[in-house]
């Protein structure tokens, strides 16, 4: 039985301390400071969409501040990185010291398991191709899908992928090639694991499964504060039986202690470490893909918010926007701004936005400070408010 019971106040708070809310984003940010954040998060999610910023610069700037974004691809995409990439929430930056403890999934994508199917089916069916694709690529040195001199050519786009770039994606997934870097088109160049990843990582010994999955779990409940087994399921996409095995062997170890919150429908998990501020001081506008709310059922249960991304809805049958990012406010999530950067006109412009019914007259205000700040941030000159949604008028007045 849980030994303890939180408020739903709480265990937001908890949350959001977990997730690197609060602190100060004044001042300049040192690399020092940006490799930590991700090593306190565990992962961060990675996506091309570039309407405003592309997902992955947007959570350092939303809890640490106006950071140069070549910092970020410094530590991702450097000689030097502390970063690497792989599946793990989706496409995925994260620690290097995490990389032994994804080495079980890539085990399962040899056999077929957990890649996509077309993938998947790709590796099965075509082995012989996609070993003369790891072959070229050991042999030439780092390259891109579209430099390999085999196979037939693709249409272009997410769903004409050519032979080569489903290769090269499938090796991926087995952890048989990794990203060397990213080009300027954001297109990813492959290596094999021992010229990019340092010596130190690729002989650490390979965990068993079960204690990889455990402290993939640790990082999740850290990052998270208090999670559901939903909620630590998805931080990395795990197995549900997987899950539950591993959490009940946490919680008899004692690294996760069994809570109640009040007001969730389902049992919870607390870091025994987990900070319990009192109050949260934070302004933010968080990414759809953030950490605190890429789980949209979490996202609801904690904040009484329903959030979803509107990209592949219909523009007549939207409801907040193109691309929503939803404002944080102390410990509220208290409006929603549809946001696009218009980098030839050096304007953010702020296509809707609405307020959450708990929005109070101190919203637009700083919702309008954080628009100003995420412009110069992007190295845009002004913000433009187009008239549609509640907080229009507002923000109008004060942008």
């Amino acid at each position: 039985m849980p030994a303890h019971t939180l408020t739903a106040g709480e265990a937001r708070r908890i949350a959001l301390a977990a997730q690197g809310f609060g602190g100060s984003r004044e001042g300049p940010v040192s690399r020092r400071q940006l490799t930590q954040l991700v090593d306190r998060l565990g992962v961060i999610q990675i996506d091309s969409v570039n309407v405003v910023s592309r997902t992955h610069y947007l959570p350092a700037y939303s809890r640490l501040g106006a950071y140069p974004r070549e910092m970020l691809e410094d530590i991702a995409w450097s000689k030097k990185r502390p970063l690497f990439e792989y599946w793990a929430h989706e496409a995925s930056l994260l620690p290097l010291s995490s990389q032994p403890l994804f080495r079980w999934r890539m085990t399962d994508a040899l056999e077929g398991v957990g890649a996509w199917k077309g993938i998947a089916r790709f590796l099965r069916e075509r082995r012989d191709f996609v070993d003369r694709a790891l072959d070229e690529i050991a042999a030439r040195g780092p390259m891109s899908a579209s430099e390999l001199e085999l196979g037939a050519k693709g249409a272009g786009g997410w769903w004409g992928w050519s032979e080569g770039k489903r290769a090269v994606e499938g090796l991926f997934w087995t952890g048989e090639l990794t990203t060397a870097t990213r080009r300027g088109t954001f297109e990813r160049v492959y290596d094999v694991p021992h010229r990019v990843l340092p010596r130190a990582i690729v002989d650490t010994p390979t965990p068993s499964r079960d204690e990889a999955q455990r402290q993939l779990i640790q990082i999740a409940a850290r990052a998270m504060g208090v999670a559901t087994m939903r909620d630590l399921r998805d931080y990395f996409r795990m197995g549900l039986e997987d899950t539950r095995a591993r959490v009940g062997e946490l919680v008899e170890a004692g690294s996760l202690l069994p809570v109640t919150v009040k007001g969730w429908t389902e049992p919870a998990f607390l870091d025994p470490m987990a900070r319990r501020p009192r109050k949260i001081e934070a302004t933010a506008l968080l990414s759809p893909f953030d950490n605190l709310i890429w789980f949209r059922e979490r996202t609801e249960r904690i904040f009484g918010v329903r959030y979803r991304i509107e990209i592949y809805v219909p523009a007549e049958k939207r409801q907040h926007g193109y691309y929503v990012l939803p404002f944080l406010e102390g410990d509220a999530i208290t409006a929603r701004v549809d946001l696009k950067a218009d980098r030839k006109a050096g304007v953010l412009l702020v296509q809707a936005s609405h307020a959450e019914p708990w929005a109070s007259d101190l919203t637009p205000v700083r919702l309008a400070a954080e628009l100003k700040l995420m412009a110069g941030w992007l190295g845009l000159e002004t913000v433009r408010v187009e008239p549609k949604g509640d907080l229009a008028a507002a923000l109008a007045r004060l942008a």
